[in-house]
């Protein structure tokens, strides 16, 4: 990453923050260099590439950590992400749809981009074998969807948000955030009121996650909680693609309706 894309990233936090939309420890969390790094590599398309004066940013952050593979549940992961891009896809208000997929490892699937472009997840490019490091990439992929999303008003694009963390457990491997980092985000977040964080655990029989998540500063009206067979991850994933679609058309939503 360039000097200039760290200059960006960082002054796109801090008109955020100027304007009331992160608050102090918010910044803080994210004005470390590699999370610059790191979210520059998501934000994809400029301002140049969009023709529309809304946007809705959906973005989505898959469980990459082997738990995944060794509870077979590798294909409903995928099948349920590609699922989502479809049904956006299938939508009235598609051509003003960005997409954005960051696995919880940090590997950018698709940067920002239209909907047209996202590219779906396969066998060759999601094989799940990694670790659980959720609240350092949380706060990575959240970070990415403000530093967007204060990117597309600052051009006068009026901008909507959704976003959906998946794990099959709880943290493992994180080494910067905290709970209490991802909650002040997340808070920043809810205050802006065009913002939708939703969250899915997928049952490992032991995580409570409504716990873990609530934590994290994600209403329990926002989390998915399936149980860990593949009827039922495709089933939360449909249940969040409609959300997703009732947003992107404008929907004042409160939660999920399932």
């Amino acid at each position: 990453m360039s000097k200039d894309d760290d200059t960006k990233v960082k002054k796109l936090l801090e008109d955020a923050h100027d304007q009331g939309a992160l608050s102090a420890k918010s910044l803080r969390t994210l004005d470390v260099v590699d999370v610059g790094a790191q979210i520059q590599a998501g934000l994809g398309c400029t301002i140049d590439d969009i023709s529309s004066s809304e946007v809705v940013l959906v973005t989505m952050m898959p469980d990459d950590s082997q738990s995944i593979a060794h509870a077979g549940n590798t294909d409903a992961v995928r099948d349920g992400h590609n699922f989502v891009l479809q049904a956006l896809g299938g939508s009235k208000q598609s051509g003003e749809v960005l997409a954005h997929t960051r696995y919880l490892n940090g590997h950018v699937l698709t940067p920002y981009t239209a909907l047209e472009h996202a590219v779906t997840m396969d066998a060759t490019n999601y094989s799940p074998n990694l670790g659980t490091p959720l609240y350092d990439q949380t706060c990575v992929v959240l970070g990415t969807v403000i530093a967007k999303a204060q990117e597309l008003a600052q051009a006068g694009i009026a901008v909507r948000t959704v976003t959906l963390l998946i794990t099959d457990g709880g943290d493992y491997g994180s080494t910067r955030c905290k709970p209490a980092d991802v909650k002040a985000l997340v808070d920043d977040m809810l205050a802006q009121e065009n913002h939708i964080v939703a969250a899915m655990g997928i049952s490992d029989g032991s995580t409570d996650f409504k716990a873990v998540f609530r934590a994290m500063g994600i209403p329990d009206r926002w989390v998915l909680t399936p149980g860990n067979s593949a009827s039922e991850i495709r089933r939360a994933f449909a249940v969040f693609s409609q959300s997703a679609v009732k947003a992107s058309q404008g929907a004042q939503l409160g939660g999920f309706s399932n």
